[in-house]
C-alpha cells in the first residue's frame, strides 16, 4: 500500500510517496497554500490520484508533548482532510522534520545550490521514512 504524506506549513505543503510496499520515501511535489479546504481538497486528490492507502500529517510538539501552534495548525489540517477523503488519516510526531532533511541532503553531498530553496517535500520525506520504520520495527 501507498502511503503520502504531508509536511504541512504556513507557506507551502510537502508531499511524498510511498513506493507500493510501503517500504522507501520518496519526495512527491510541494504545492502553495490556499486555504485549508483548498489544500486538503489537493492533497485529497493527490492520493487517489497515487493510489495512497494512508495519508500521514507530520505535527510538531512543544517541550511538553503539546502540539505546538504548528502542530494545532497540522491537526486542523488532519481534520479537514478526513473530512475531504475516506482514506484514514493518522497524525505523526514530525518535531526536526526540515533541519533533518536539511542534513541530510548536506550528507549526500548535494552542493549548497542545489540545497537551496524550500525543504518541504523532503521533509515529508523525513515524516513519512519515520513513520514506515516504526511500522516495520512493530
Amino acid at each position: 500500500m501507498r502511503i503520502l504524506a504531508v509536511d504541512h506549513g504556513e507557506k507551502r505543503i510537502g508531499l511524498a510517496l510511498s513506493d507500493p510496499t510501503g517500504t522507501i520515501a520518496g519526495p512527491l511535489k510541494v504545492i502553495e497554500h490556499v486555504s485549508r479546504a483548498i489544500d486538503a481538497a489537493q492533497v485529497a486528490g493527490l492520493a487517489v490520484q497515487n493510489d495512497a492507502g494512508l495519508i500521514v500529517v507530520g505535527q510538531s510538539f512543544d517541550e511538553e508533548g503539546k502540539p505546538n501552534p504548528a502542530g494545532r495548525r497540522a491537526g486542523r489540517f488532519a481534520d479537514e482532510l478526513r473530512n475531504q477523503t475516506s482514506l484514514p488519516v493518522e497524525l505523526w510526531d514530525e518535531s526536526f522534520s526540515t533541519r533533518d532533511a536539511r542534513s541530510a541532503r548536506i550528507q549526500l553531498g548535494v552542493s549548497r545550490r542545489d540545497r537551496a530553496g524550500h525543504q518541504d517535500a523532503f521533509a515529508a520525506v523525513v515524516i513519512l521514512q519515520s513513520y514506515l520504520e516504526s511500522i516495520r520495527n512493530s
